[in-house]
């Protein structure tokens, strides 16, 4: 929280520099606004970084239960970091913040975690004849291999536990047609367990790329960040991801000016003006390049103008998800009694997943628990109730698997957000599942978001190849980085 403070205390005092006309603008200090300012400057361009809300970050975002360094903490937007994911690796490093990374738990990776199944609830070590019988009933299976049968039933398991609904329902079919195609290989390298009764999902597809033709384009594109979620090799950072983002802060020399909410963009071929709400005040700017990280969700409710009818149509079309987290800041670990040491388990119903995030302060500040996280229409469902009824409505829900919730003085507080409706966001990534394989035009629409109009560029996920990521966010930033002082050079 230090560079928040920083910021806040230093806006009033550098407004009318941080306005001037010679400073690139930075629309929004969410990790590839922060990343391009920091960029910018190492090339000899001063910048200012204006964010209309009152938190730097984006949607990274560490909740502190407490204003101490060691309170329990979780976090409410991006949680994990893919090993693979270089870019971000290399801010890792440049921030010093390589010794912080710790293996992330995904879902279902302690054996002690549950699923919510046909039985109900099942600990993971328990598991596979519950999910092999909730298969049969779904699926014609009478002539499958056992290991095919593995096969399906965990691959159910995860899309269940993970999937958005319009994959859970159509799970039967996108299944009759795998479970033809896996009954023809040989899976049993893949299989392990005490009881052979679990199967490396992740291996599996990478041996046998060709299952891949039996998914439709939704499961396709689906499908890569569904084994990513629950294989190895995510990292998280100790005492909080937002860690990355006040560090990039505390490097940037320009100012990154807090409240003041950009309300209207007007590019041109030599210069950007930008409309500034602070307060009540209301003024324009004129900049000689600009770069919107703001989420097209976003951009397409404020008025623009000197944008393509291409840009203006690739504004309106991508789509977003929603995701609502809620945690519990909980008197103590009690799920630790059940042999739960991290990982998520799959609770289903409103509350989707429930994550047990490691302990890193003092246990007598008591723990926290990343009670529901939800996605697309499950996360819509519960973003919509108020935070009070959303919070008892998971509550009610998650006691169920842990009783202890509905001790008297068990729950000391609660937070949460539901990106959906966030007003700075209004989602939580954008996505491209229904592109299933097709490359070409992933990387067609990624050049159409991020290209720029005169000088007014574009940054975020949503320009990028690994949307919904922070790698992308990073990746889209040092791509505008090297076409603004391009074009900045050439204008010399």
């Amino acid at each position: 929280m230090h560079a928040l403070t920083r910021m806040r205390s230093t806006a009033a005092d550098t407004t009318a520099a941080a306005l001037g006309s010679s400073r690139i603008a930075v629309v929004g200090a969410g990790i590839a606004g922060l990343v391009a300012a920091y960029e910018l400057e190492a090339l000899g361009h001063p910048v200012t970084v204006l964010e209309g809300s009152e938190r730097i970050g984006g949607r990274i975002y560490t909740h502190r239960f407490g204003t101490e360094a060691d309170a329990p903490h979780v976090e409410l937007g991006a949680m994990r970091i893919p090993s693979t994911h270089e870019l971000t690796m290399r801010y890792v490093d440049k921030l010093g913040l390589r010794s912080a990374l710790r293996p992330f738990c995904t879902m279902l990776s302690d054996e002690n975690n549950y699923l919510i199944t046909g039985r109900g609830f099942v600990q993971v070590k328990h598991a596979s004849g519950a999910l092999l019988a909730d298969l049969r009933r779904d699926v014609p299976t009478m002539s499958c291999k056992p290991a095919a049968m593995l096969f399906g039933a965990w691959l159910a398991a995860v899309i269940r536990a993970i999937g958005p609904a319009r994959l859970r329902d159509n799970l039967a079919s996108e299944l009759t047609t795998l479970l033809g195609l896996a009954d023809r290989l040989d899976l049993s390298p893949h299989i392990h367990g005490a009881q052979a009764d679990r199967i490396d999902l992740g291996a599996v597809f990478r041996a046998h790329p060709e299952l891949r033709t039996g998914c439709s384009p939704w499961l396709h594109g689906f499908l890569d960040d569904l084994l990513l979620e629950t294989g190895p090799g995510l990292m998280y950072l100790a005492g909080g991801m937002s860690r990355l983002t006040d560090r990039l802060v505390d490097r940037i020399r320009g100012p990154v000016l807090l409240g003041r909410e950009v309300v209207a963009l007007h590019a041109r071929d030599d210069h950007v003006r930008l409309g500034l709400r602070h307060g009540r005040l209301d003024l324009m700017h004129r900049y000689p390049a600009a770069l919107c990280t703001l989420p097209f969700s976003v951009l397409r409710d404020l008025p623009v103008s000197g944008l393509d009818r291409d840009k203006r149509n690739v504004i309106e079309s991508v789509t977003y998800e929603s995701a609502t987290k809620i945690a519990l800041h909980c008197r103590e670990a009690f799920w630790e009694r059940s042999g739960i040491r991290g990982g998520a388990s799959a609770t289903g119903g409103r509350t989707r997943q429930t994550y047990y995030p490691p302990r890193e302060g003092d246990p007598a500040k008591g723990a926290a628990l990343l009670a529901s996280y939800a996605i697309a229409e499950d996360g819509n469902l519960l973003g919509h109730f108020p935070p009070q009824a959303r919070h008892a409505a998971v509550i009610d829900e998650l006691s169920l698997l842990h009783p202890e919730l509905k001790d008297s003085d068990a729950v000391l507080g609660a937070a949460g957000i539901a990106w959906g409706t966030h007003r700075w966001s209004k989602g939580c990534t954008s996505h491209h599942w229904g592109w299933g394989d097709d490359a070409d035009r992933r990387a067609r629409e990624m050049r159409r978001a991020a290209r720029p109009q005169g000088r007014l560029f574009f940054a975020g996920e949503h320009c990028s190849s690994t949307p919904a990521w922070i790698n992308g966010a990073i990746e889209s930033a040092l791509g505008a980085v090297a076409a603004i002082d391009a074009a900045l050079r050439e204008s010399r």
